[in-house]
């Protein structure tokens, strides 16, 4: 079972913030340290300093990393033009040495595009952007080197474009893709997805989105153990009930209802609760949303006394 530190540095968070957290989920042995992609805090967070783009946070995090995984949950495709975003993935993936993953959706989140100038099309024309995107980013990463990529859709045209600069990964870094739609999401899943990803959903309603993705990969002729499957899941892990409560309570929530929908407890529950998840749902990878950035003592507690209890 992979475990994943995943951040929400909206809600309030430097890069050196987040050069912490990452650093400390290298050194506790975690797989990998993902970040949001908003432009904009929300619920009751102050959002102090800002936020930090997600990409160019990438950048430097690539810089001065050597191990983990770094990606998006996920970047969207109303933010930025395809080209320029392939391009921008594809050097990271160079500036880390091929450690990029790239978690990709439609976009949802309306205030921020109000607050920044963004368009947030009608969701049909979202989701039919969002399929065109994934179409040419894929592509543009994969036309062997020395080639040009042409396309040409409703939304988007390229014409002979030199498809550079490549990724470090070949034929391109890992796609994720996910999110609860039941028609246009598993569909596309099936034809771009290395992994879907459920966040924050109950594991009935993460199992029936599997089995949706599963059933539209078999209909296309592939093969659905090619989609890794996994969750993301709100953390709160402490050593005792007091240490529990204390952790909820920093991030707004209450210990009781985290435990029911999220990933806390102390080291035992939380193993007994990944183990459901797997039974119930096949999940092999899990991203544990931390929420409280000043919190280095949790990534050590996890990595010590619940991964080491994963098959």
């Amino acid at each position: 079972m992979d475990l994943r530190i995943f951040t929400e540095p909206q809600q309030g968070a430097s890069y050196d913030d987040q050069l912490r957290v990452a650093k400390a989920t290298e050194a506790a042995g975690y797989d990998a340290f993902f970040r949001s992609d908003h432009y904009l805090k929300m619920g009751s967070a102050d959002g102090l300093p800002g936020p930090t783009d997600a990409w160019i946070s990438l950048a430097g995090l690539a810089r001065e990393t050597s191990r983990i995984r770094l990606g998006t949950l996920v970047t969207a495709a109303t933010f930025r033009h395809p080209g320029p975003l392939a391009i921008s993935v594809a050097q990271v993936d160079q500036m880390s040495g091929g450690r990029v993953e790239f978690g990709f959706g439609a976009g949802w989140y309306d205030a921020e595009h109000q607050a920044y100038g963004l368009t947030l099309p009608p969701l049909k024309e979202r989701f039919d952007r969002y399929a065109e995107q994934l179409e040419i980013i894929t592509g543009l990463w994969k036309t062997p080197a020395g080639e040009t990529y042409s396309f040409k859709g409703e939304h988007y045209t390229l014409t002979d474009s030199p498809a550079l600069p490549k990724p470090a990964q070949s034929p391109a870094p890992p796609v994720i893709i996910g999110g609860s739609g039941k028609k246009r999401t598993p569909a596309l899943a099936a034809r771009f997805a290395d992994e879907f990803n459920l966040p924050f959903a109950d594991q009935e309603t993460a199992a029936a989105q599997f089995a949706r993705v599963e059933a539209a990969a078999q209909e296309i002729g592939r093969d659905p153990k090619e989609i890794l499957r996994s969750v993301a899941l709100v953390v709160g892990v402490g050593r005792d009930d007091a240490e529990v409560e204390r952790r909820a309570s920093a991030i707004g929530r209450d210990a009781e209802g985290l435990r029911k929908s999220g990933l806390a407890g102390t080291p035992a529950e939380v193993v007994d609760r990944i183990g459901q998840w797997r039974e119930k749902t096949g999940i092999t990878r899990v991203y544990l949303q931390l929420l409280d950035l000043s919190d280095l003592d949790q990534i050590d507690l996890i990595a010590s006394e619940v991964a080491p209890q994963l098959d």
